[in-house]
């Protein structure tokens, strides 16, 4: 009875655990909708370039103020954020907070959602602007 019970626990702990990176993962269908908010200034696929903002491919794992082409703002460049979920959704949350004179005019997302989602999406694109 005991191993039984230990193996419905143990099963139950895994479930939770994975249940819960679920959630932390975002949705890429919903992000792509929250990204809409985003396209004014930001763009990604393949055909993305630098605008108003830098083009966003290969987000996760970049470091901060490294796109070529883009003008950053010295905020930027003197941060030292190399980009992550927790990075990023930090920046996305409040960017003029996470970093006091950056160029970024969006007030943000505050929604832990809506940068979960978004973070979800734009990491499915690699640096070349191709869905993994």
């Amino acid at each position: 009875m005991k191993s039984v019970t230990r193996l419905a626990l143990a099963a139950g702990v895994v479930f939770t655990a994975m249940a819960g990176q679920a959630i932390a993962a975002g949705d890429p269908a919903a992000g792509e909708k929250v990204f809409n908010k985003c396209k004014a200034c930001h763009q990604v696929g393949e055909t993305a370039k630098n605008a108003v903002a830098p083009e966003l491919n290969g987000i996760n794992g970049r470091k901060a103020a490294s796109v070529e082409g883009y003008t950053y703002s010295d905020a930027l460049k003197g941060a030292g954020i190399t980009w992550d979920e927790a990075a990023f959704k930090e920046f996305v949350k409040n960017p003029k907070a996470k970093v006091a004179g950056t160029k970024m005019v969006f007030p943000g997302l505050p929604s832990e959602a809506d940068q979960d989602n978004v973070w979800a999406y734009l990491s499915q694109f690699g640096a070349d602007g191709k869905k993994k």
